[in-house]
């Protein structure tokens, strides 16, 4: 089936990673191909590899659109721990709202591995306020994201609670126990 010429403005690689995480949080990564994404945006497939040489490619550009696009606390003078609580249900939102996109950057983690993210220099800057020294920022912020994600993923993977409420208490209890450590290590 032929697609019709599409009409209007010229093809965006906003367009198309939107188009592409809605296709992929709907019908997962094996539900995405340059074919459905090019159907969805009206445009031939061959257009597509002008913005994007490859399905990785397109991979890669979804996982920093979300990345940039995930919520972070503002620097708004909050305490360290509030800050941090409000990143982890952020993190942890972020990652239930695109499970598809979850999974895959976790089995795939160089592609959210730039420490220039938001995610991350959040992270940093929380940590800084808690009393985290330099040396230790990335050693730190790896050991909480490993907690953080290993949830998640007992979460994803069916090991926590059938309730929705009693998850979400459980993740808060965790954070809060993340934090209590982190107050004693650095006091």
């Amino acid at each position: 089936m032929a697609v019709s010429a599409r009409r209007g403005a010229p093809l965006t690689l906003d367009e198309i990673s939107s188009t592409a995480i809605r296709l992929m949080d709907a019908s997962g990564v094996d539900g995405l191909s340059m074919r459905k994404l090019a159907a969805e945006l009206n445009v031939n497939p061959m257009s597509l590899y002008h913005h994007v040489e490859s399905k990785d490619a397109l991979l890669a550009l979804i996982c920093a659109t979300t990345a940039e696009r995930m919520h972070v606390p503002p620097d708004d003078g909050a305490p360290w721990e509030e800050q941090l609580m409000a990143l982890a249900l952020d993190y942890h939102r972020h990652a239930k709202e695109h499970p598809a996109i979850w999974g895959y950057v976790h089995i795939h983690p160089s592609l959210v591995a730039d420490r220039r993210l938001p995610i991350w220099q959040t992270l940093y800057r929380i940590l800084r306020l808690a009393g985290v020294p330099e040396s230790e920022l990335r050693r730190t912020s790896d050991i909480l994201h490993a907690f953080v994600s290993g949830f998640i993923l007992a979460e994803t993977q069916g090991h926590m609670s059938d309730d929705p409420e009693e998850v979400n208490r459980t993740f808060d209890a965790a954070i809060q126990l993340i934090i209590d450590g982190l107050a004693r290590s650095t006091s």
